[in-house]
């Protein structure tokens, strides 16, 4: 299999190669810890199987049993690390020094267009791995027309944690990755690209630096704008916003605790590997439009749980819950001038309308499809590769 590892001759950072190695102890004890974690009794809200009280005790029975003597950690991490892999320290202007992982694709071609991917939660680098292997397996070093880099966000996998001298913001996230991308020698531009919270740090890129030079998101939750009560909608407009209504309704109370009980619920998640597939496996059974295997949920928890990394993750909800705070994909300050591309998702969880999405952005490129959730470029990835690359297309050489 091609490297894809030379990096451009324009790169002023070095970074270091990388490859997971998670410890046999490691291994063990998750095991260990399995074998003697305690599965709750039946009551009337596990045993619903259409999941509208969370996962049921049937699944999180048999997916103990598989994570604890099926699941081969080795074959995934092995996979894992086919792909090239780098860390290198980040000094932010403050100071801080960010040790930021990222997987990459780099092309020998001259003209090649930097990409950056970004992921949310409880996603991590690993939802991009189909995409990636798609270009590999389509392109060699020589031909890629992209340079794709797929940064951990802080606090995810093995990117740094957040400091705690300080809170880290969603827009500090933003300027770390420009100065990361920047720093591999893509200062004269590149395309940011995010899902979930990578949408919005996606969008900060491209509102806020300079070298950021167009965006696309399969993302973009918000309130209805003003006045577009009376707008007309189609068919699939409309349900989508029904599944936004009843996600806001019934599906936000984990994005409620992370934000004001990060503490307590980061306690309750690092302590016992069941609570975390419990915490974690919920979203990967609801929230995709087709069911992802069992082994690649277990594989994601595997990562949060042997980096010990979700009390890590959830300072960027915080800012969606702080008081006189507004999401960024609607404040006016995180208007995207340029060029912005949007990719519809039927069973996203707050699939907005082309218009509103119009509202926040510079939009010239939309996409409308009739299967995919929020896990967009682990359950379609060509889908989403094929609509990255039309945007790329219609709007980089302008």
């Amino acid at each position: 299999m091609p490297q894809f590892n030379i990096l451009p001759s324009s790169a002023v950072l070095q970074p270091t190669p990388f490859e997971v190695n998670i410890l046999d102890a490691a291994i063990d004890e998750l095991k260990l810890l399995l074998k003697y974690s305690k599965l709750p009794p039946d009551t009337y809200e596990n045993t619903q199987e259409d999941g509208r009280y969370g996962v049921t005790n049937k699944w999180i029975r048999d997916a103990k049993d598989q994570w604890e003597t099926k699941f081969d950690w080795r074959a995934h991490e092995a996979h894992i690390n086919s792909f090239p892999q780098y860390t290198v320290p980040i000094v932010d202007d403050d100071g801080l020094t960010y040790d930021i992982h990222f997987a990459a694709l780099f092309s020998e071609k001259s003209d090649a267009i930097p990409i950056v991917l970004i992921h949310g939660w409880p996603g991590s680098f690993l939802e991009f791995l189909p995409m990636l292997d798609k270009l590999r397996t389509s392109y060699t070093p020589a031909t890629l027309p992209y340079h794709v880099i797929v940064p951990s966000l802080p606090g995810y996998a093995f990117s740094s944690p957040p400091p705690i001298s300080k809170d880290l913001h969603i827009e500090d996230v933003a300027r770390i990755f420009d100065k990361l991308v920047v720093g591999l020698g893509f200062g004269s531009g590149y395309v940011a690209q995010g899902g979930d919270i990578g949408s919005k740090v996606a969008r900060i890129m491209a509102a806020g630096h300079s070298s950021c030079k167009a965006v696309h998101l399969n993302y973009c939750i918000m309130p209805e704008p003003s006045g577009f009560a009376s707008i007309p909608l189609s068919d699939l407009e409309n349900q989508g916003l029904a599944k936004t209504r009843e996600f806001l309704r019934l599906g936000t109370a984990y994005a409620l605790t992370h934000a004001t009980k990060p503490g307590t619920i980061g306690i309750v998640l690092s302590s016992n590997p069941l609570a975390l597939l419990a915490w974690i496996g919920e979203k990967f059974v609801a929230w995709p439009d087709e069911d992802l295997t069992l082994d690649t949920i277990l594989e994601s928890v595997s990562l949060y749980w042997f980096t010990d990394t979700i009390s890590h993750s959830f300072y960027p909800y915080r800012e969606t819950y702080t008081p006189g705070s507004v999401g960024t994909h609607e404040n006016p300050t995180w208007y995207i001038q340029k060029p912005f591309g949007f990719s519809w998702f039927p069973k996203e969880l707050a699939p907005v309308p082309r218009a509103w999405a119009a509202t926040t952005g510079n939009l010239v490129f939309f996409r409308q499809h009739s299967k995919g959730g929020h896990f967009a470029a682990l359950e379609q990835p060509e889908i989403l590769l094929n609509d990255l690359d039309a945007f790329i297309a219609q709007v980089w050489k302008a």
